[in-house]
């Protein structure tokens, strides 16, 4: 199944811990840059405005399974499906790997919302946007 977008990055050293493994809350940031440059592609701001009110995506749900080690100098393939687009908010299904190697698989739930006088409110997902992300859903375990 072709991804949404793909990013790669080299593992630095500061990324690893004593036995030379990527600490598993890199994992993590692995997903958001690629979450990140993903929006960006797609000429998204991750905190934006909607007629004058600041909105942002705080994350609602994340996980992360490790299926192989990751280590320093390795060159990873972080790719970024889009699964769910609901009315507020959003889901995306990561794929790491290192060649043909899968080394973790994760998701990222992220809350549309307004910075408003009363807190932070749900609202929709602005229907441009919402239409680029369903035109994109996939789903990478239907892959055969």
């Amino acid at each position: 199944m072709t991804p949404a977008f793909e990013i790669q990055r080299t593992v630095e050293f500061y990324e690893t811990d004593m036995a030379g493994i990527v600490h598993f809350s890199n994992f993590f940031r692995y997903m958001e840059a690629a979450e990140h440059a993903f929006l960006r592609s797609i000429n998204h701001q991750l905190h934006g405005n909607l007629e004058g009110t600041e909105t942002g995506w705080p994350r609602v749900n994340a996980t992360c399974d490790y299926r192989a080690p990751a280590r320093f100098g390795d060159t990873l393939n972080i790719a970024v499906f889009v699964s769910e687009v609901r009315n507020r908010s959003i889901r995306y299904l990561f794929e790491i790997t290192r060649g043909e190697t899968l080394i973790a698989e994760g998701s990222i739930a992220a809350a549309h919302v307004a910075l408003t006088e009363n807190g932070i409110q749900a609202v929709p997902v602005p229907d441009s946007l919402r239409s680029q992300l369903e035109s994109l859903i996939t789903d990478p375990s239907a892959e055969a």
